[in-house]
C-alpha cells in the first residue's frame, strides 16, 4: 500500500526523498507528498497523482533545501484521492508532521473527542487524527515527541507504520511499527526510513526491520533507540546486511519491469532450487523442512492461506501435495480463513504464501493458527519481512525483487519452492515410485531452459494480442494442474488491460459460462498433452461449435487441437505436475501486450498495490 520514506543527516533530503518515493511507485497508490524542514521552517507540498507530478509541484512552489524530510505515496482508505487528503499532514499547530500506512479503525470515535477539545481538521483522514492525538497528549502529559507517540498509539486500533517529526526538536524522527512494514537504514551519521530497503541501498547496507509494536527514534550523531510500544522496555536492534543491488531494481533496458520480470524467470526458477535440488544425486535439500520434518509427515492435512497471486500458486499446490506426497491439502482465501472460525489442531500444518511477506490477512491467518498450536510454514520472498519473522519455519523463493504490481516471477518460484517440498515429502513418505521421483527431479532441473524456450512465443503473442486489444470479456479455461493456471491467467489480464476476464475449470464451462460465448469472444484454452487432453479437445470443439474465438496452449508438435483453435502457442513437453511453470509464461505475455496496446500503465495499475498491508 502506502510508501514511506524519510530523511535525516547531512544531504539535502529532497533528492534522497524523491528517488525514493519513485522506487516504491510499485506498491500502488494514487498522491504524493513530502515536507521539508530548512532549519527554520517547515514546507509541504503535495497532490493527486504521481511522483512525477509532486516532483513538479515540490520544484515549483516551495524550496526545495533541507536535511530533515519525509515523503509518501499514498493508497486512499480514509478520504478520495485528492491533495488535501495526501500525507504528509501537520497537527493544529503546525509544529507536528506525520506520514503514515495503515489504518486507525477507530478514528472516528478519537476524531469526535478532539473536536470536542477545540481541534479542527482538513482532511478525511485518519492519519490527520492521529497526529493531532500525539499533539494532545504531547501537551496534555507535558511528554516529549517519542513519549507522546507512545501514549497516542497505545489507544489507537489498526494498523500503522508512521514517521514523525517536531519542527522544535529537528535533529530527531520517531518512528513506530505495527502492521505496516518499515525499514531504517543506518549510514554515516544519517539514517534513512523506507516502507523496504529499495529507497537508500545506493547510500547503506546496514538496516533495521522494526518489529510490530517496536518504535524508534532516531537522532544526528546517536545511535537508534528502540522502545516496545506497550510497556516502554528497552528493544535491541538487529542490524542486517542488505543483500539487495541498484540492478535489481532498475528496468535494465526493458519497457517495463513487468515484462522484465518475466524473462528473469528462467533465472528465477534456478536461483529457487539452486543448492536445495540435486538432480543428480537424487536429493532434494531444505532446511526448513529438514528440521521440521516431522510436523509434516505426521500431519493430519496442510493447509494453505493466501491472497490473489500467491493463492493461485496455492492451488497448483494442492494438486501437487496430493498427487505426490498423498497429504490432504485445503487452500483458503486468508481474508476468508481469519474470520471463519476455522477448525484448527495441533496435527495441522499451515502454509503461508506471500511474495512480499507483508499481506496483512495473510499474517493475520499465521497468527490464529499459531494461538491454535498449529505449525506455520512460510513461502514468501523478502528476506527479513514479516511473514518470515512470525511463522516458526520457512523458505524463500530467491526470486529477487518484484517491482511491478501485477505478479509474474513471484508465482513461478512460488510453485518451485511448493514443489520442492512436496517432492521432499514425497520421497520420506515413499508414495513416488523411485523412477517417478526421479524424473521429477530432472524434469524440474529442465524448465528453466524450456522457460527461455516458452518466451520465444513472445512475438506471436504480440500478434495475437493485436487481435483481441479491443475485446470486453475474455473466458480462460484449463484443467487439473492448469486450472488454477487459468484463474491465474485471467486475474492478470484483469490487472493490468482491465478486460473482465474469468478463469474457469473447462468442464465447468457448460454450467454457466457457455451462455456468453460467440464470435467476440475470445476463450484462451490451457491444452497441453499430459492431463485431461482429450477432454479438453471436447470443450474446445463445444466453443468452436458456438463461433468462441479460440486460442489454444497447446504443447509443441499438437495437431488435434491446431485443427480447430484460431491462435495456438505451442510450450515444450514436461511432467503434468510441472506444466504450469510452462503454460503461464504465455499468458503473462498475452496480458502484457494487450496492456501496453491499450495505453494502460503496466507497472502500475489503477486502484492496485503491491504490497497489500491493510484489510
Amino acid at each position: 500500500m502506502c510508501g514511506i520514506v524519510g530523511y535525516i543527516g547531512h544531504r539535502d533530503a529532497y533528492p534522497v526523498i524523491i528517488k525514493g518515493l519513485q522506487r516504491l511507485e510499485y506498491r500502488g497508490y494514487d498522491s504524493a507528498g513530502v515536507t521539508l524542514f530548512d532549519g527554520e521552517n517547515i514546507h509541504l507540498a503535495k497532490t493527486k497523482g504521481k511522483v512525477e507530478d509532486l516532483k513538479y509541484k515540490a520544484e515549483t512552489s516551495i524550496p526545495t533545501k533541507g536535511k530533515l524530510g519525509l515523503g509518501h505515496t499514498r493508497w486512499a482508505t480514509h478520504g478520495v484521492p485528492n491533495d488535501v487528503n495526501s500525507h504528509p499532514h501537520y497537527s493544529n499547530s503546525g509544529d507536528l508532521v506525520i506520514i503514515h500506512n495503515g489504518i486507525i479503525e477507530n478514528y472516528g470515535s478519537i476524531k469526535q473527542a478532539l473536536i470536542k477539545r477545540g481541534y479542527t481538521f482538513e482532511s478525511d483522514t485518519d492519519t490527520e487524527v492521529l497526529i493531532n492525538l500525539i499533539e494532545e497528549v504531547k501537551k496534555k502529559e507535558g511528554v516529549k515527541l517519542g513519549h507522546a507517540v507512545q501514549i497516542a498509539l497505545n489507544q489507537v486500533v489498526g494498523a500503522y507504520a508512521i514517521a514523525v517529526f517536531d519542527k522544535n526538536k529537528p535533529d530527531e524522527i520517531v518512528v513506530a511499527k505495527l502492521g505496516s512494514p518499515l525499514a531504517i537504514g543506518i549510514g554515516e551519521n544519517e539514517y534513512f526510513i523506507a516502507s523496504d530497503a529499495s529507497p537508500f541501498i545506493e547510500f547503506t547496507n546496514n538496516a533495521v526491520y522494526l518489529e510490530d509494536e517496536e518504535m524508534a527514534i532516531v537522532r544526528i550523531g546517536k545511535e537508534i533507540k528502540l522502545r516496545k510500544i506497550k510497556d516502554d522496555s528497552i528493544a535491541y536492534p538487529n542490524i542486517l546486511e542488505l543483500q539487495l543491488n541498484l540492478e535489481e531494481i532498475e528496468k535494465g533496458g526493458y519497457d517495463h519491469f513487468m515484462l522484465k520480470e518475466i524473462y528473469e524467470q528462467p533465472k528465477a526458477i534456478q536461483d529457487t532450487y539452486r543448492g536445495r535440488l540435486l538432480a543428480d544425486k537424487g536429493i532434494v535439500k531444505m532446511s526448513g523442512i529438514d528440521q521440521n520434518l516431522e510436523k509434516f509427515l505426521n500431519a493430519n492435512r496442510i493447509i494453505i492461506v493466501a491472497c490473489g497471486t500467491s493463492w493461485h500458486a496455492g492451488l497448483v499446490a494442492e494438486y501437487i501435495f496430493e498427487d505426490m506426497a498423498r497429504i490432504p491439502v485445503e487452500v483458503e482465501y486468508a481474508s476468508e480463513f481469519r474470520y471463519r472460525n476455522p477448525v484448527i489442531t495441533e496435527k495441522d500444518v499451515l502454509i503461508a504464501i506471500s511474495q512480499s511477506g507483508e499481506t496483512a490477512d495473510t499474517l493475520a491467518a499465521i497468527k490464529l493458527a499459531k494461538e491454535k498450536g498449529a505449525f506455520v510454514f512460510g513461502v514468501c520472498n523478502v528476506v527479513g519481512s514479516s511473514i518470515a519473522r512470525e511463522t516458526h519455519a520457512g523458505a524463500y523463493t530467491h526470486a529477487g525483487p518484484e517491482i511491478g504490481v501485477a505478479s509474474t516471477k513471484a508465482f513461478t518460484t512460488q510453485i518451485t519452492v511448493l514443489t520442492l517440498i512436496a517432492l521432499k515429502l514425497a520421497q520420506e513418505k515413499g508414495t513416488l515410485s523411485q523412477s517417478k521421483y526421479h524424473e521429477y527431479l530432472a524434469e524440474l532441473e529442465a524448465v528453466p531452459t524450456k522457460v527461455e524456450k516458452a518466451l520465444l512465443s513472445n512475438a506471436l503473442v504480440e500478434e495475437i494480442s493485436e487481435t483481441y486489444k479491443d475485446s470486453s470479456n475474455c473466458l480462460y479455461l484449463g484443467r487439473g494442474y492448469n486450472f488454477p493456471v487459468a484463474l491465474e491467467g485471467a486475474l492478470k489480464l484483469k490487472e493490468i488491460s482491465y478486460i473482465h476476464a474469468e478463469g474457469y475449470p473447462a468442464a465447468e464451462m457448460k454450467h454457466g459460462p457457455i451462455a456468453l460465448i460467440d464470435e467476440h469472444m475470445p476463450v484462451v484454452v490451457i491444452a497441453t498433452k499430459k492431463g485431461h487432453y482429450e477432454k479438453v479437445v471436447s470443450n474446445i470443439q463445444e466453443i468452436k461449435s458456438r463461433k468462441g474465438r479460440i486460442i489454444a496452449i497447446v504443447t509443441e508438435g499438437d495437431k488435434a487441437v491446431k485443427e480447430l483453435a484460431d491462435h495456438v502457442i505451442e510450450v515444450p513437453e514436461t511432467s503434468e505436475g510441472l506444466s504450469p511453470l510452462l503454460t503461464t509464461i504465455p499468458l503473462q505475455l498475452l496480458s502484457y501486450h494487450i496492456a501496453v496496446m491499450r495505453g494502460c500503465n503496466v507497472d502500475q495499475p489503477r486502484n492496485l498495490a503491491k504490497s497489500v498491508t491493510v484489510e
